[in-house]
């Protein structure tokens, strides 16, 4: 009779008597440990679970804690000058199959959360207290404000617009607010190729638009080359 069983995450096929080395267990040396996910079991007919075996079990008892043989890790890339060289030592678990349970085995319930007592309130709320809540709950919430469409800002293109967008900077009021020196940051942070971009008209462009002054906004793009002053 023997069983395929997981036990710290590995399958192994197991029978009475036999010894296996598994990754650590938590409990201590000499204590008797069930292990309930029986994926296969063969006592002369064999039975798949789907996928663990209901009501089968094994039983074993934890002989010793020990570490594994130091296995090398070595990396190296080629040309690189880069040569990496560790060590290491798996903890392990030694333990012995005592017994294979078929069906019969109860899985331990598990444990409900206690619901927290709640301590009786002694003061009562003053009519000044009540007032600022009951105001604060009839005030509607903020609504969100709608993005603006950054692209009309020339030098500003689809990728630029929404490296800003990720940046908080959504509409047209924020990016006239924004300094040279901050879109400039956040330009080289998305990578070489916008650092090399330009913003120094932008936030004049944006406080034209934010304004509304789209004509004055067109003029000032038709007269100055790509945006740059």
């Amino acid at each position: 009779m023997y069983a395929i069983v997981e036990i710290a995450g590995q399958q192994f096929k197991v029978a009475k008597n036999q010894k296996v080395f598994v990754h650590r267990l938590q409990d201590k040396e000499g204590s008797k440990i069930t292990f309930d996910n029986v994926l296969l079991l063969d006592d002369g007919k064999i039975t798949i679970g789907a996928p663990a075996i209901e009501g089968a079990a094994v039983t074993a008892k934890i002989l010793r804690h020990l570490k594994g043989d130091k296995v090398i890790v070595f990396k190296k890339k080629r040309r690189k000058g880069y040569k990496v060289k560790n060590g290491h030592r798996q903890y392990l678990s030694e333990i012995q199959i005592e017994g294979i349970v078929a069906s019969g085995a109860k899985k331990a319930p598990a444990k409900k959360a206690e619901p927290k007592k709640e301590t009786p309130k002694t003061k009562v709320a003053t009519k000044k207290e009540v007032a600022p809540k009951k105001a604060a709950a009839k005030k509607a919430p903020a609504k969100a404000t709608k993005a603006d469409d950054l692209k009309k800002v020339e030098g500003i293109g689809p990728k630029i617009a929404e490296i800003f967008i990720a940046a908080g900077i959504d509409t047209f009021a924020k990016l006239a607010k924004a300094s040279q020196k901050d879109l400039k940051a956040i330009l080289e942070a998305a990578g070489s190729r916008y650092a090399s971009k330009n913003p120094g008209s932008w936030p004049k462009q944006a406080k034209m638009a934010a304004d509304g002054k789209w004509d004055e906004l067109k003029k000032w793009q038709d007269e100055v080359k790509g945006g740059i002053e």
